[in-house]
């Protein structure tokens, strides 16, 4: 592989959303010391004023500095990622029932996002994400590599940490990926976990609980929603650690939901895969050999994402 720069030059990120979950992301954003200058939007402008400001005393205490303001769209001509986090009021627990408030909700961002002269990479976080990344991709027609949502990268953590805490070892030692839809359809790729490098299949007792671990994780994001109201901490960590990838330009593999154009078989439609990332946002979508019941899972989960599509009808047209 290339020789790769250290750091590109647009240290500059902005968040779409001040809510609950682009706080979380911003905070994620400041304490990893990720960029250079950070610009919070929000359709409350005192709202992200006053997050702004709580996040410049959070920045205050950490080691590298981070410049965090209010702003507008104005203000990402140089930004080198933005992040959409911006939702309805809605959080259903199957995410496909949150799509028409959210593709409302990007209907108003898109036409600023297209004027403003932003030429980064865009990453959608606002729930279905797949969908959602789906329709910034037909509505913005920028390059593919250019929008990619965050996809199974935080199901895929949840894999691992699971994974890891029944094998008392620690989850970095712990590969492995969820694929396709971040909800429902979504299928634990159990071919591709290790463990140190070793095979699951290797490494775990007989009686490894993989179906309630498969359940867990599905289930996870509206469990901890039933118990504090909203997600916040993995989803800002999982952003941060996307937004180092590709503002570094480390050519680190995510599982996030590309646009596929033939890969594994599917054309048209955004899901989540193992992918490059590099500041030319998804430089490579890569081809995993998955054995022949979960390659027919990873189908069915993108079947479940067509037929929304499907149904929606014109909205993705």
């Amino acid at each position: 592989m290339k020789g790769r720069p250290a750091m590109t030059k647009h240290r500059s990120i902005g968040v779409i959303g001040a809510g609950h979950v682009g706080s979380h992301v911003a905070a994620a954003l400041v304490t990893g010391g990720v960029c250079r200058d950070l610009i919070l939007i929000d359709t409350d402008g005192p709202k992200a004023e006053a997050q702004a400001a709580d996040l410049r005393d959070l920045a205050a205490l950490c080691p590298r500095r981070v410049d965090v303001r209010a702003g507008g769209y104005g203000d990402l001509r140089d930004a080198g990622l933005v992040f959409i986090s911006a939702s309805g009021p809605i959080f259903q627990e199957d995410r496909l029932e949150e799509l028409d408030t959210s593709l409302d909700t990007m209907d108003e961002i898109i036409p600023q996002l297209s004027g403003c002269g932003f030429g980064g990479i865009l990453a959608a976080i606002t729930n279905p994400v797949d969908l959602v990344a789906l329709y910034l991709h037909k509505k913005l027609g920028w390059p593919r590599r250019r929008i990619l949502g965050s996809g199974t990268l935080l199901d895929s953590a949840r894999l691992r940490g699971a994974v890891a805490r029944r094998l008392d070892t620690a989850p970095a030692s712990v590969a492995g990926y969820v694929l396709g839809e971040h909800g429902d359809s979504q299928l634990a790729a159990w071919s591709t976990v290790t463990v140190g490098g070793i095979p699951l299949d290797r490494c775990a007792p007989p009686d490894f609980p993989r179906q309630d671990i498969t359940r867990r994780v599905r289930t996870a994001g509206w469990d901890i929603v039933l118990g504090k109201g909203s997600t916040e901490f993995g989803i800002g960590t999982a952003a941060a650690r996307l937004a180092r990838a590709i503002l570094e330009d480390q050519g680190e593999i995510l599982p996030v939901s590309a646009l596929l154009e033939g890969e594994y078989g599917r054309r048209g439609l955004c899901a989540g895969v193992p992918c490059r990332l590099g500041t030319g946002g998804v430089e490579e979508i890569l081809p995993l050999d998955l054995p022949a019941e979960e390659a027919a899972r990873f189908g069915a989960s993108c079947d479940a994402l067509e037929a929304v599509i499907q149904r929606k009808g014109d909205r993705f047209q």
